[in-house]
């Protein structure tokens, strides 16, 4: 269809997709099957999978031997009431998932119906998933453990039209520390286990891991996320469950932070969740075909960069796959201005289709 190969078919897309609270699972499913619905109107045969509950949605196109792999994801993060309707102004999308990342999946989308009809010489699967947010297992660990594989992988993610090589690992562990109780007018007679935490919190910020860098990161980051102590106001609390997230570089040993960790601590750590970074070779020949198209779409040298979250590219790094994040322009994802660049929808979708094509 001639209509999609314009702006407004991608911004018209992403409008529709803002206008679905995807915040829960399912509103992201909803999400999914709009996606499906889409698809299938413009000629397009999408394969919608559920595992857990969560829905995904797997769509190819082209021959060969080879396999380029769009995903994308349409769940969000909560948002207030106003922020799915969206409200265009100065050249800007705003919306919750404007800039993370329905605007990518839109692209994306407008892009695999423009390449339909082409004769590749290559695969190109997209895949739209509906839990990142929360993790990704359900979906794109769940494709990736089911061999929805490929030669390599763009995760559309907001990038600035820049290319995301690396992402940072992920480590979300408690803590626990221990006082003595005492009564509150004593304190004196106990040991405070919430000024425990603080002294240790200042602790790890001094590590020896905390100190280590690299080409595209300055150092590891540590959010002390929550703190739960402390029963009543006339005791000196006795214990203290300290929560972090921490996002190390790639080329550290998880295990040796946690030791590093516990050497400090005299209490338990209990790690819930970690995630392996992400580093792809910036000589990597996908990548330097894809900087040649990214210049050329931009008139400027292509930029590299590496990510601070995670993301799904994990899946397939973690499978030796080379997985990137590389989409369109924004900002404030997650925060209540969120919004993408408009002229970006179009230039990402057309890096998209030159990609495809010299693939």
């Amino acid at each position: 269809m001639n209509n999609v190969k314009t702006l407004e078919s991608v911004k018209t897309l992403l409008k529709e997709l803002l206008l679905i609270d995807s915040s829960h699972m399912e509103g992201a499913n909803q999400a999914v099957e709009y996606c499906c619905h889409w698809l299938r109107e413009h000629g397009l045969h999408p394969k919608l999978i559920e595992n857990n509950g969560y829905k995904m949605l797997v769509c190819e196109i082209g021959s060969g031997e080879k396999k380029l792999i769009f995903n994308g994801h349409v769940d969000v993060v909560s948002g207030k009431k106003l922020q799915f309707i969206p409200m265009e102004k100065d050249g800007k999308l705003y919306g919750r998932g404007a800039a993370d990342m329905k605007a990518g999946v839109a692209a994306m989308m407008c892009a695999m119906a423009e390449l339909k009809e082409e004769e590749l010489g290559v695969k190109i699967q997209l895949q739209i998933v509906s839990d990142e947010e929360t993790g990704g297992d359900n979906c794109s660990g769940y494709l990736v453990e089911n061999n929805y594989l490929g030669d390599f992988v763009i995760c559309s993610e907001p990038t600035q039209l820049g290319i995301a090589l690396e992402a940072k690992g992920l480590l979300q562990f408690d803590v626990e520390v221990h006082g003595t109780p005492a009564h509150g007018s004593r304190p004196w007679e106990g040991e405070n286990a919430i000024a425990k935490a603080c002294t240790l919190h200042e602790k790890i910020l001094k590590l020896p891991f905390m100190k280590q860098s690299s080409d595209f990161y300055p150092y590891p980051s540590v959010n002390w996320a929550k703190v739960q102590g402390g029963e009543v106001y006339n005791k000196v609390p006795e214990s203290c469950t300290m929560s972090f997230d921490l996002r190390y570089l790639p080329g550290q040993d998880p295990d040796e932070i946690i030791r590093q960790i516990q050497e400090i601590a005299d209490g338990e750590i209990t790690v819930h969740a970690s995630i392996s970074p992400v580093e792809t070779d910036k000589n990597d020949p996908y990548i330097q075909k894809l900087k040649k198209i990214v210049e050329k779409h931009t008139a400027g040298e292509a930029v590299f960069f590496g990510q601070h979250g995670a993301s799904d590219a994990q899946f397939f790094a973690e499978r030796g796959i080379p997985a990137i994040e590389f989409g369109p322009s924004g900002n404030n994802w997650h925060g209540d201005e969120e919004f993408v660049h408009i002229h970006s929808l179009e230039v990402y979708k057309n890096m998209l289709l030159d990609y495809a094509r010299d693939f």
